[in-house]
């Protein structure tokens, strides 16, 4: 059974930066999609990064490009969300999720995802 654990949210200023992290585990398929997740209150949920174990192709929304880089750490079997330039608009509770079908990153926002981890919040304020 695959689990997602993620860590790293908190308060922080605007313009400042935070590292989200994803530990996976049970992952027994070879190709997948691996990213993240975020829903603000009163908002639809937004497919904001993805990377694919495939060939590390990324997916980035229109919302964070050029702010976010997502990368896997094999090490540890996880996925870091480096976030640069945080703005009050990022506040949102970040989910870390897999799509476990060929599918990997294409169409992230819509994909059919596998398992989804707990959520960790992440506040932008002054």
């Amino acid at each position: 059974q695959v689990q997602l654990v993620e860590s790293g949210g908190g308060l922080v200023q605007p313009g400042g930066s935070l590292t989200l992290s994803c530990a996976a585990s049970g992952v027994t398929w070879k190709y997948y999609g691996i990213g993240w997740f975020r829903q603000a209150p009163g908002k639809e949920r937004e497919g904001v990064s993805c990377i694919s174990s495939l060939d590390n192709d990324t997916y980035y929304s229109d919302s964070v490009k050029g702010r976010f880089t997502i990368s896997r750490d094999l090490a540890k079997n996880a996925v870091n969300l480096q976030m640069n330039s945080l703005q009050f608009e990022d506040t949102a509770v970040y989910y870390c999720a897999i799509d476990l079908s060929w599918d990997l990153c294409t169409n992230w926002p819509t994909a059919l995802i596998n398992a989804w981890g707990q959520g960790t919040q992440v506040t932008v304020s002054s």
